[in-house]
């Protein structure tokens, strides 16, 4: 059974987050040219059953017992997998399976089919909801984040805003600025209304720190970023804006077995090359085993932005759908 749960590792929104992969590598509705772990190998918009749940539920239980054995602690349980986390048929019921171990529990959603009710359903059932909103322009969300051909955004919009009338959690946003693509003040601007509308607890802004999918995509200038922000928090009656634009840091919890570790953590968070040598030296193991597992094709390092990281190294699949998920700029 492949692993499920990583880490915890440390989240600058929810501090030490336990990461559930429900979802395997890569299968998404996205296919967003930022994305920190490639390009979608399967573009899906139906939900699957992709792993038991119980089988789900039983791997988190068995790691926060670990955790806790060592003295660590665990802020979120969250669902952060390689793909679309709310493809998973069975979300539902792996969040209320979790819900004997008294740990929040956060879904890390693109909201690209949250006009389905049972979607909106699963999603109620979580304390923490993250909504990612990179475009309120279908132009613009088709070139950025590259949806299945099936999804519309009016679908997504107007699914978001039902959602967040019946949920009782807390809301969050996301929007990552690319430069050039969504960080106009006129697309800021229509963004920012729908945003007011939505009424989200907190609102996220975020630009690339990881190697993207796309080498061309950029952060924009630091002004840029700062007009977004103040554009947002002057539109926003209730919800806060927030600069994601920092790294976590370096404390990745280990179970001890640091190839485990490193395969598990990088299949969704590239590591910097400090933060893994972090973990080898917590773990007793040397360098060698970096450059073995690049060797065997399992990593890959990336250069970016004057910075080394290190990714895990996923098989392309040759279906139709996977040869089909780069769309747009290329």
């Amino acid at each position: 059974m492949v692993a499920i749960a990583f880490g915890p590792v440390p989240s600058r929104r929810l501090g030490r987050s336990l990461g559930i992969n429900n979802i395997p590598p890569k299968v998404c509705s996205y296919s967003c040219v930022y994305c920190q772990v490639g390009r979608t190998l399967e573009l899906a918009a139906e939900r699957s059953t992709f792993y038991p749940p119980e089988e789900v539920v039983r791997q988190i239980e068995a790691r926060v017992r670990e955790v806790h054995e060592r003295g660590e602690t665990v802020d979120y349980l969250t669902f952060v997998p390689d793909g679309e986390p709310t493809l998973d048929l069975h979300l539902g019921r792996e969040i209320a399976g979790l819900g004997p171990l008294g740990i929040p529990v956060a879904v890390i959603s693109n909201a690209s089919i949250l006009d389905r009710e049972d979607v909106q359903s699963d999603l109620a059932r979580a304390d923490w909801v993250s909504l990612k909103l990179d475009a309120v322009r279908e132009n613009v969300w088709r070139r950025l984040n590259r949806p299945h051909g099936r999804l519309r955004l009016e679908d997504q919009l107007r699914g978001a805003l039902q959602f967040s009338r019946r949920f009782a959690g807390t809301l969050a946003t996301e929007t990552l600025l690319v430069a050039g693509l969504n960080d106009d003040e006129t697309h800021l601007d229509d963004l920012g209304r729908y945003l007011d509308a939505l009424g989200p607890d907190v609102v996220y802004l975020s630009v690339p720190t990881r190697p993207p999918a796309e080498e061309w995509v950029r952060p924009p200038a630091d002004d840029v970023v700062l007009r977004a922000w103040q554009s947002l928090s002057a539109r926003l009656r209730d919800a806060r804006v927030e600069l994601l634009i920092g790294d976590e840091g370096n404390a990745f919890a280990s179970t001890g077995d640091a190839r485990a570790d490193l395969l598990a953590i990088t299949a969704v968070h590239p590591m910097q090359e400090d933060a893994v040598a972090d973990l080898l030296a917590r773990t007793g193991q040397g360098w060698p085993l970096v450059e073995q597992l690049v060797s065997e094709g399992l990593l890959a390092r990336r250069e970016h932005q004057g910075r080394t990281f290190f990714m895990r190294r996923f098989a392309r699949k040759t279906s139709a759908a996977a040869g089909a998920a780069p769309r747009g700029i290329s």
